[in-house]
């Protein structure tokens, strides 16, 4: 166990199938290793367990993030480390949320929509194009673009490993987490998505 660990929130912002999931999951693996304390809040999971029921409205959906923000408040305040991947559309509720927890960084996972697209192997841009589903972030709902988020990550020219080693890189120079090298980032050329 890590000594005297400080919890924060990543939150990891993006369109659907920008790479959230996918870094989040490196990121994951990558902290365990070096025995930090964290939690993973997937903006899947939270809508089929505390979310469910709530629409794709602009207010269900940031009712949707204020939940994930009270959890990741929760965890954070007992130095967990906590990382969100939700599309998180709307900036006011991103920067509520962030007001409240405090120690805190967004990351918008940066992907030009074609890619998402192209990588979209739930088929839901293509529902969304058809009209199967409404008011689908980047389809027929806004994505309001982070105007100063503390790390960007362009997944489309980046590798997971390099973009997984901003996020790092960032926690380490807010001093969350101890420097450390790892065989995984080092040799971890896989393009995101």
């Amino acid at each position: 166990m890590v000594e005297k660990q400080r919890g924060i929130t990543i939150w990891l912002t993006g369109l659907s199938g920008a790479g959230k999931t996918t870094i989040c999951q490196f990121l994951e693996t990558e902290l365990r290793s070096q025995d930090y304390k964290l939690e993973v809040l997937d903006g899947d999971v939270i809508r089929q367990n505390l979310s469910k029921g709530l629409t794709f409205s602009k207010e269900d959906r940031d009712e949707n993030i204020r939940r994930i923000g009270f959890v990741a408040h929760l965890l954070t305040r007992n130095n967990v480390i906590v990382i969100v991947a939700a599309i998180s559309p709307y900036r006011a509720v991103r920067e509520e949320v962030k007001a409240k927890i405090g120690d805190f960084i967004e990351v918008y996972i940066n992907a030009p929509l074609e890619v998402c697209e192209q990588r979209d192997i739930k088929g839901l841009y293509k529902k969304a194009r058809a009209g199967e589903i409404k008011n689908f972030t980047g389809i027929d709902d806004i994505y309001e673009v982070p105007l100063t988020p503390d790390v960007e990550c362009k997944t489309n020219q980046e590798t997971i490993a390099q973009s997984a080693s901003k996020i790092l890189n960032k926690l380490e120079e807010l001093r969350y987490i101890q420097p450390f090298t790892s065989p995984q980032l080092q040799n971890h050329h896989s393009p995101v998505g």
